[in-house]
């Protein structure tokens, strides 16, 4: 994953956890409100709130799969250093075709 998609994912989460609580309190403000009927208010009231939980997923997600494969974790640690292994795979051997050695 390059850095640009990295933080454009991350901006994406973080544009939904501050949706969330929007759309959780206009589900809060149509229950209480007396503006509609009861069973239209209580509809709209639970899509609003299905929609506000749905919006902390991807954060939640994010946040269980940093705590999960996070770079202190020990995964984490298996993972970087096989990148850093992979890197060299072969510099040497295109150095010394380069240079004329091989």
């Amino acid at each position: 994953m390059t850095y640009e998609n990295d933080e454009q994912e991350r901006a994406w989460t973080e544009t939904s956890a501050m949706v969330s609580p929007a759309l959780l309190g206009a589900a809060a403000g149509l229950i209480l409100g007396e503006v509609m009927h009861a069973n239209a208010r209580r509809g709209i009231a639970i899509g609003l709130a299905a929609l506000g939980v749905a919006a902390l997923m991807p954060l939640t997600v994010a946040g269980i799969v940093n705590k999960v494969n996070g770079p202190r974790t020990k995964r984490g640690v298996q993972r970087r250093l096989r990148g850093i292994r992979d890197a060299g795979d072969g510099f040497v051997e295109d150095s010394l075709s380069e240079t004329g050695v091989v």
